[in-house]
């Protein structure tokens, strides 16, 4: 996805990379329980603070939607109809769900190097695919091209409700970021920065049975999410998340 800086931001630890205010970002990893963002500027990838930027909205981006729901929202709207969200099967990837109209198809975006594909076409971002397949067709069958969502999508979801939010801000922070955005004051104080958040190192092999249970081996790093408990923590790795015996890991501090 892609932001915009609303501050400048300098780099103060190698994992970091700068930014000036107005810069167009694009954000390749997101956790709802961090304060720091994984991004990508000119090439170059690391930590931006999450308080510095705002994800530039998209009514088709839908978070954390499950392919069941995806196909709620989508069956009978209009040919071409379509959402994006966090594939289930793959965490930290992406899927688009298009209308075929009588059915919903479910397309895996593939990511690798800071690209995003589906077919042969390659894109530096979800925003730019989306934009191809607008005058493309996603489908190899037939011609299938993106269409936005509804403009007052009432069979998609409650009356009263956006049915694609923004899984990362409340819609108060929305609404404050979207006026600082716009307004462009002459002068603003940057937010202050908030805690970076920790890896830890695996100190041995653990393949528990447990589905819940996180996965990894001796060497690898895995991004902790939450360590607020003495028994098991929870964190990422490989692209899977899961629970863990916090004694089989050593934390590494910035």
């Amino acid at each position: 996805m892609e932001a915009v800086a609303l501050f400048s931001f300098t780099a103060s630890e190698a994992d970091e990379i700068s930014f000036q205010k107005g810069d167009v970002i694009k954000v390749t990893e997101m956790e709802d329980d961090s304060c720091w963002f994984t991004a990508e500027i000119r090439g170059k990838r690391g930590y931006v603070p999450e308080n510095y930027i705002s994800l530039l909205p998209y009514p088709w981006f839908a978070g954390r939607v499950s392919r069941l729901e995806a196909e709620k929202r989508l069956r009978w709207q209009d040919t071409g109809v379509f959402l994006v969200r966090e594939s289930e099967s793959a965490p930290g990837e992406f899927s688009v769900s298009v209308s075929y109209g009588d059915r919903v198809e479910h397309f895996r975006v593939l990511e690798g190097g800071g690209q995003y594909c589906i077919w042969e076409e390659s894109f530096c971002s979800l925003n730019r695919l989306v934009d191809f397949y607008r005058t493309h067709s996603i489908a190899a069958e037939k011609v299938i091209c993106l269409r936005d969502p509804p403009a007052s999508p009432h069979l998609l979801s409650p009356p009263g409700r956006n049915p694609y939010p923004n899984p990362y801000r409340s819609s108060s922070q929305e609404s404050l970021l979207s006026a600082r955005l716009y307004s462009r004051p002459e002068r603003e104080s940057p937010p202050r920065l908030l805690g970076k958040r920790r890896l830890a190192h695996a100190l041995c092999d653990y393949t528990p049975p447990h589905t819940a249970h996180l996965h990894f081996l001796r060497g690898d790093i895995i991004d902790l999410l939450d360590c607020s408990s003495s028994l098991t923590w929870r964190g990422r790795c490989r692209g899977r998340v899961g629970i863990f015996p916090p004694e089989l890991v050593q934390p590494l501090y910035h």
